[in-house]
């Protein structure tokens, strides 16, 4: 446990009326920080990338965006559509500053993969 790990939660106020409840999120009115291992630096403790993330993942699969009909019913659908989608994002998808993709970055491919590769 040599890593300097901390956890961000946001804390969410009541949105005033009716119409920003329905169609927008609550107004964040402050943050707790806590430290789970090692000394982080708070500077650095932020929920940026995993809200990135979040965004791409809802922006890629529209059954992670509200107020749509593209849903799965089933649990397992919903999984395997996480993977397909984890797996074209590291490893058929290039990064447009890297110029290459996350996989090959890492080193774990050599190439851009294909459809036929994935499936």
């Amino acid at each position: 446990m040599e890593c300097d790990y901390a956890q961000l939660q946001k804390i969410y106020g009541a949105p005033s009326d009716e119409d920003q409840r329905r169609y927008s999120p609550a107004r964040c009115i402050g943050c707790e920080m806590k430290v789970v291992s090692g000394n982080p630096d708070p500077k650095h403790v932020s929920t940026s990338f995993v809200e990135r993330h979040n965004l791409t993942m809802r922006m890629g699969m529209r059954r992670f965006t509200r107020l749509t009909n593209a849903f799965s019913k089933k649990i397992q659908n919903h999984a395997a559509m996480v993977a397909i989608h984890a797996v074209h994002y590291n490893f058929a998808r290039i990064h447009k500053s890297l110029r290459i993709t996350r996989a090959m970055a890492a080193g774990l491919s050599d190439h851009v993969w294909s459809l036929e590769e994935i499936v």
